[in-house]
């Protein structure tokens, strides 16, 4: 029998509402992600929203998620931050964090 992985691994999606494009939220996002080790995407939606996909260790994931539901880069306003299909991984499906367009 293997050790167990202490770093659980979890994938969420995630909608943040408010005063939140052109703010640098995506760059400051992916930079964060990266050095977090999380993977996955982030885009300034259509709707005037910031939406993406992030995955990694839990700890890791649990810390960027307080930062894009309250705290953000300086100067926006965040009304809410929407997650879903939040699970468990076994492994990542990307190789790093991106920005979309």
């Amino acid at each position: 029998m293997g050790i167990p992985d202490i770093r659980q691994l979890i994938t969420l999606e995630f909608e943040v509402f408010g005063h939140v494009q052109g703010l640098n939220f995506t760059k400051d996002t992916r930079e964060r992600c990266t050095k977090l080790g999380i993977t996955g995407w982030v885009k300034n939606s259509k709707q005037g929203t910031i939406v993406g996909k992030m995955q990694g260790p839990k700890e890791e994931v649990e810390k960027m998620v307080t930062w894009i539901s309250s705290e953000g880069p300086p100067g926006c306003q965040i009304d809410r931050c929407d997650l879903r299909c939040q699970s468990n991984l076994n492994r990542l499906d990307y190789k790093d964090f991106a920005i979309r367009f």
